[in-house]
């Protein structure tokens, strides 16, 4: 059996030590806004935020999950500092599929955790992991920007 706190929950699974993180949340926990993307940790689309630093949960078997703690863009939407992020989101219309919305969220409050005043570089660099084949980066980094700009308790 396998513990591990997701979304703030104590919770266990019982499976194979090999099957990824990505396909647990998604089949048993019903966790959709992680995204299967590229498989290979290349798109972002996965983004998990693993013991607190942002990780590609296609990447990780659920051996390593065991004793973790794990947050989805489902468990950041209970957070005050979502507000922020969302509406920085949506003002510089920083969303069009929104396949890659939840990790570029997470990305950007992986960041500003961390740095809660970078510079376009600093952004950038935050969000490189993160693929949008939509929007383009222009209106996502503005987004990071406003959300640094208002500020949250990150």
């Amino acid at each position: 059996m396998i513990e591990f706190v997701l979304n703030g929950e104590k919770v266990s699974w019982e499976g194979p030590d090999t099957e990824r993180l990505l396909d647990v949340l998604r089949e048993d926990f019903r966790l959709t806004g992680v995204k299967c993307g590229c498989k290979e940790g290349e798109c972002g689309a996965c983004s998990v935020i693993f013991d607190g630093e942002l990780a590609n949960s296609c990447l990780i078997p659920m051996a390593k999950a065991d004793g973790a703690e794990i947050m989805t863009i489902e468990g950041l939407r209970e957070l005050d500092c979502f507000r922020v992020l969302d509406r920085a989101f949506a003002e510089p219309a920083a969303v069009q599929c929104g396949f890659c919305t939840p990790g570029m969220v997470l990305a950007a409050y992986s960041l500003l955790k961390k740095n809660p005043h970078p510079d376009e570089n600093e952004i950038r660099d935050g969000l490189s992991g993160n693929l949008c084949r939509c929007t383009g980066y222009r209106a996502i980094v503005e987004a990071v920007k406003l959300a640094a700009k208002e500020g949250g308790k990150w």
